[in-house]
């Protein structure tokens, strides 16, 4: 299967299916040197898992994650860094009839008619959520090198689930303060409303998207590489390739389609002996590059296809049929999406790093 890689000279490649042995990635590129705190990324995990509450599927997997190769002493090595986690908690047999149908919305169909009828159709197999295991696993790797290097720091939060919007201060945000709230929207009044409406969804058999945004800072001027790799666009092909994901903005986003360019520019100014902006509609890229601003961004998730309402579909030899979903699943995939949307971004960030590095400037 081709696509299981991602980056340049900081390169990921996933492995492992949902009701498999085990799940993982090869981290390829790591420098040498690199502060390695395996805690960091066991903490970004539990983030990522499932059964942390009750918003979210029930599935109980621990998430331990198994380091195999790349680091001696707390540093990394400059070789392959090999992690994986194993699986735990399976329930094939809930799954047992999706080898004869189509569940609607899911890539079932597609991966039917790319790879034929080989495909592991249990839970959904790589098109899963656990995939993105190796993801968290190989950002928190990233992220460490980003704070190693820059001192740069992921913020993600949920910022809206259905029409539920909460109001964030992007200047002041903390991860403890989204960690405290079980929908990892640091609002405390939408995140109450955003509770009530995701057991709701769950009662009803139904279930919600939302939106994440995420603020990223200390990210050094000059990452990007025009013109086709520019940093908006190598972090739109990494956030987007997230399961669910249908949209993503950066800055005002589609927002500044409404704008005048009086109003969207972004002045320049010099605060402290450096070049600065005085606003940040850009949302800290200029040109496909980073100004040394903000990186400001929000990340569009669909429903959980997976839903307990009965539902119209058909089987392989296309013959009408009705599916309605067994087994454990999240009536909203935003909370546990927050650490997958930073893993992606320390990813994106990373790889410019090195190639910045790798053109001799000191970025």
């Amino acid at each position: 299967m081709a696509g299981s890689s991602f980056g340049t000279l900081f390169r990921v490649t996933t492995f492992g299916e949902s009701h498999g042995p085990a799940v993982g990635c090869i981290v390829d590129g790591c420098p040498a040197g690199i502060p390695f705190d395996l805690a960091q990324i066991q903490h970004d995990l539990d983030r990522r898992r499932p059964g942390q509450s009750k918003l979210t599927t029930q599935r109980k997997e621990g998430d331990e994650v198994e380091v195999l190769s790349g680091v001696f002493e707390g540093f990394t090595t400059g070789t392959p860094i090999a992690m994986q986690v194993r699986n735990t908690d399976q329930r094939s047999k809930d799954y047992s009839e999706l080898k004869d149908l189509f569940r609607p919305s899911h890539a079932d169909f597609t991966y039917h008619t790319k790879y034929g009828p080989g495909r592991d159709w249990r839970g959904g197999g790589r098109a899963s959520y656990r995939e993105a295991i190796g993801r968290v696993a190989a950002g928190a790797v990233a992220r460490q090198l980003l704070t190693h290097w820059h001192g740069v720091e992921i913020v993600g939060y949920v910022l809206q689930v259905s029409d539920i919007r909460g109001e964030i201060n992007q200047a002041t945000v903390t991860q403890a303060q989204v960690e405290a709230e079980i929908t990892r929207c640091p609002d405390t009044i939408a995140s109450e409303k955003m509770i009530a409406a995701i057991e709701q969804a769950r009662k009803d058999g139904d279930s919600l998207g939302g939106v994440v945004e995420c603020v990223v800072r200390n990210v050094p001027a000059g990452l990007g590489e025009p013109v086709f790799d520019k940093l908006t666009a190598s972090l739109a092909h990494a956030l987007m390739s997230l399961p669910a994901t249908r949209g993503f903005e950066i800055g005002e986003g589609f927002a500044a389609a409404t704008m005048r360019g009086t109003t969207h520019n972004d002045a320049f100014e010099t605060r402290d002996g450096k070049t600065r902006t005085r606003t940040n509609h850009s949302g800290g890229i200029q040109g496909g590059i980073s100004n040394g601003e903000d990186i400001i961004l929000r990340v569009a998730f669909k429903p959980t296809a997976t839903i307990h309402a009965a539902q119209e579909t058909v089987t392989v030899d296309g013959e009408p049929t009705t599916f309605q979903a067994k087994g454990r699943h999240d009536p909203c995939v935003l909370p546990r999406a927050v650490a997958a949307v930073e893993a992606m971004i320390a990813l994106v960030l990373a790889d410019h790093a090195l190639m910045q590095r790798a053109m001799g400037s000191g970025a």
